[in-house]
């Protein structure tokens, strides 16, 4: 007997991969999370919650108006409501589900090249097609001109984009994004704004979802907030728009626990500011050893940054594990493919870091006070 064939779609495409077991107990500089952890607001509501409240099915009220509160309190004179905002169980599910909404079968997919991996089989299993244009030159500039031009010779289905990106951290302004969004609107336009909140590159502030309905934006909880364990994530975009996209979720699919994390969360922005800061203190600090040690490296938007070791990069990332540190290797992302890239955490997480990576490579130190 044979097993059951799959769609032709699932059954031809490469599923997205990444190490997801074993990184407990490390300096987890490989996914780009909160090294921290999340608010003590968060930890104390999540003790609070009732043991009955267990053994029923979770409730939504409250956790749209209190994003809607977060993000105006954040972005004040914003315009925006309850209804376009999506809740998801993380981004990764708002992205499925966007795919699954709109993604027809033969039609097309634009995005970049590297980008987060999860885009291309997303499309895959659709039965869409990928282009995929590279970023640009040794700064990995955003290929503004090409992706103009497909836009407006291919009208693909979608178009997304990460900004800043990941792994590369280009960033593109919010009138370019705008200006894509307006001259293609029969597109929909994708921008995933995961690690915003460390460089301030978002569209939000200045989008009209009415007049740029074809617009949708993802936000998450995990990167800033360190609720990645418990899987929230938004999309936020013209009203119709997100009701289509959440035809085709579960009705539940947003446990109770991260519910209540979310609200708690959201309702304290003075942690997540605090944490932002630091990381960007970390940042500063990174940035003149690799320059004063003259390490090749590229560091951009976002909380990380890429290197090319002189060694083999699977040498220096196995090492690194072996002291307890974990980071990426880019093995098979064109234009990067010898590089690593390291998530950026607190001061300290860094010049662990830095001090363990530098007797790695056997180069000097330069210390930056």
């Amino acid at each position: 007997m044979t097993e059951p064939k799959p769609r032709s779609e699932v059954e031809n495409m490469t599923g997205y991969q990444a190490p997801l077991e074993g990184r407990r107990n490390f300096l987890r500089l490989d996914f780009n999370e909160n090294t921290l952890g999340p608010s003590p607001k968060v930890v104390d509501a999540l003790r609070k919650i009732p043991v009955n409240h267990i053994a029923i099915y979770p409730e939504y009220d409250g956790l749209r108006e209190a994003v809607v509160a977060n993000l105006q309190k954040i972005n004040p004179g914003l315009q925006i409501n309850s209804e376009q905002i999506g809740l998801f169980n993380g981004v990764d599910a708002a992205i499925h589900a966007i795919f699954h909404t709109y993604g027809d079968k033969g039609s097309q997919l634009l995005t970049t090249t590297p980008t987060f991996g999860y885009y291309t089989p997303c499309a895959h299993m659709q039965g869409m097609e990928v282009c995929a244009i590279p970023y640009e030159g040794e700064n990995l500039s955003f290929p503004w001109e090409k992706i103009q031009a497909t836009l407006t010779r291919e009208h693909p289905k979608l178009l997304f984009i990460c900004n800043p990106n990941n792994p590369t951290g280009t960033r593109v302004a919010a009138n370019k994004l705008q200006t894509l969004a307006k001259a293609a609107p029969k597109t929909l336009v994708v921008v995933d704004e995961l690690y915003e909140a460390f460089t301030g590159d978002s569209v939000l502030p200045t989008a009209n979802f009415n007049t740029t309905p074809n617009l949708v934006i993802l936000r998450s909880l995990a990167k800033t907030a360190g609720l990645a364990g418990l899987r929230i994530g938004f999309a936020i975009g013209n009203s119709k728009i997100i009701e289509f996209i959440n035809r085709v979720t579960g009705p539940y699919d947003i446990n109770s626990f991260a519910v209540t994390a979310a609200i708690a969360a959201l309702e304290d922005q003075d942690y997540v500011d605090s944490y932002i800061s630091e990381v960007l203190n970390a940042k500063e600090w990174i940035t003149k050893q690799l320059v004063a040690n003259g390490t090749r490296h590229h560091i951009d938007g976002g909380n990380y940054f890429l290197i090319w070791p002189e060694k083999e990069p699977s040498s220096i990332e196995s090492s690194l594990r072996k002291n307890g540190i974990l980071v990426r290797g880019m093995t098979g992302k064109p234009l990067i493919e010898r590089s690593i890239r390291v998530s950026i955490g607190t001061t300290s997480q860094m010049k662990t870091f830095w001090q363990v990576f530098s007797t790695i490579e056997n180069t000097s130190n330069h210390a930056v006070p």
